[in-house]
C-alpha cells in the first residue's frame, strides 16, 4: 500500500466540497468529548505514523488513521504539538458559540446585559486566538490586548449605538443588532490580530514549501477573505435566530412561555453554527496560490532573484 500523506488534509482542497469535508471533520463538536485517553492514542497513532511505522505495525485500517488525525489536529497545536486549552480548540467552537450568540440575542435590550455579553464574546475570541497562536511567530501579548481592548470596545460601542437607533423601529431591527456588533468586532479585531503581517507581509512559499518573500498586499487579501469568513460564519444564526423569535413573539408564544426564549435562541444557533462554522471556513482556500505577476514589484523582483523559474506563489491564508 502507498504511504498516506497526513500532512495534507484528505480532501482535494482545490475543490469546495474538498474543503468543506475538511472543515467538517475538523469542528466536529463531537471531538470535545473525547477523553484524555483518546487524545493520547491519537497522538501516539500519528506521531508513530510520521516516524514511518505502517498501518499493520500500528495494527489500524486507513480510516483509523485518519479519524486519529483529525482528533489529534483538533486538540493539538500544530507548530508546537502541545495539548491546547479545551475551551480554545476548534471542537470547542460550536458550543461555546451557540451559548454566546444565543444570550447575546436574547439580551439585546438591557444596557448591562449588552456589555456583558459582547465583552465575554471577544474574551472568548482573544482565548481562541491565543491558544491558536502561531509557534513560530506568536501574537505579542501587547498585540491580543491592543486586539482585544479594539474589539471590545467596538463590539459594544457598535451594538450600544444601534440600540439606541433602533428603539423606535420595528422589533426584528432591535434583534439585529447584535450581528452588527459581531461584524464590527471581527473588523478590528482581525487586522489588529494579524497587524504584523499587514506590517512586514504575509510568507510566501514555492510549491516546495521554501520560503521566498513577504506580501503586504497578499496579507490584505487573506485578512480580507479571513474577515468576510468570520462575519458569514455568525450571519445564519444571527439573523435565523432573530425571525423565529419575532415571529413566536407576534403569535403570542413567548408571552406563554417567557422562559424559553433564551433555549430556543440557543438550540437555533447550534444548529446554524454547527455548518456555518465548517462551510463558511471552506469559502477560501487554505492555502492560495497566486500568480508572481500579480505581486508588488519589488516582491516580484525578490522572488526572481531568487528563483526565476517560480511562477506560482502560495502562502497560508489562516481561519
Amino acid at each position: 500500500m502507498a504511504s498516506i500523506d497526513i500532512e495534507k488534509p484528505k480532501w482535494d482542497q482545490s475543490t469546495y466540497e474538498g474543503r468543506a469535508r475538511h472543515f467538517l471533520t475538523l469542528t466536529n463538536p463531537l471531538n470535545i468529548l473525547a477523553s484524555n485517553e483518546d487524545l493520547d492514542k491519537a497522538q501516539k497513532i500519528v506521531t508513530e505514523y510520521r516516524k514511518g511505522a505502517s498501518l499493520d505495525q500500528l495494527n489500524i485500517s486507513e480510516d483509523e488513521l485518519w479519524q486519529s488525525k483529525y482528533l489529534y489536529d483538533s486538540a493539538f497545536h500544530p507548530d508546537t504539538g502541545e495539548k491546547m486549552m479545551l475551551l480554545g480548540r476548534m471542537s470547542a467552537q460550536v458550543p461555546m458559540n451557540m451559548t454566546i450568540t444565543g444570550f447575546m440575542m436574547t439580551f439585546y435590550k438591557s444596557t448591562p446585559a449588552v456589555i456583558f455579553w459582547q465583552w465575554f464574546n471577544q474574551s472568548f475570541n482573544a482565548l481562541v486566538n491565543y491558544t491558536n497562536r502561531s509557534g513560530s511567530s506568536p501574537i505579542p501579548l501587547e498585540t491580543l490586548g491592543m486586539s482585544y481592548a479594539g474589539a471590545t470596545s467596538g463590539a459594544v460601542i457598535t451594538a450600544l449605538g444601534l440600540n439606541r437607533l433602533a428603539r423606535r423601529a420595528p422589533p426584528l431591527v432591535g434583534r439585529l443588532v447584535p450581528l452588527c456588533a459581531v461584524a464590527a468586532a471581527n473588523c478590528v479585531n482581525i487586522p489588529l490580530m494579524r497587524f504584523t503581517e499587514l506590517r512586514d507581509g504575509i510568507e510566501l512559499q514555492n510549491e516546495r514549501g521554501e520560503r521566498l518573500a513577504s506580501s503586504r498586499k497578499s496579507a490584505r487579501e487573506a485578512i480580507a477573505s479571513v474577515t468576510i469568513s468570520r462575519i458569514l460564519m455568525a450571519s445564519p444564526s444571527m439573523i435565523l435566530a432573530p425571525l423565529v423569535m419575532n415571529t413566536l413573539e407576534r403569535r403570542k408564544t413567548l408571552a406563554r412561555y417567557p422562559w424559553a426564549a433564551g433555549p430556543i435562541q440557543v438550540l437555533l444557533c447550534g444548529v446554524c453554527l454547527t455548518f456555518a462554522t465548517p462551510l463558511c471556513c471552506a469559502l477560501f482556500a487554505q492555502r492560495v496560490s497566486k500568480p508572481v505577476q500579480d505581486l508588488e514589484e519589488d516582491v516580484q523582483e525578490t522572488i526572481r532573484s531568487k528563483a526565476p523559474e517560480t511562477q506560482i506563489v502560495y502562502y497560508n491564508k489562516g481561519l
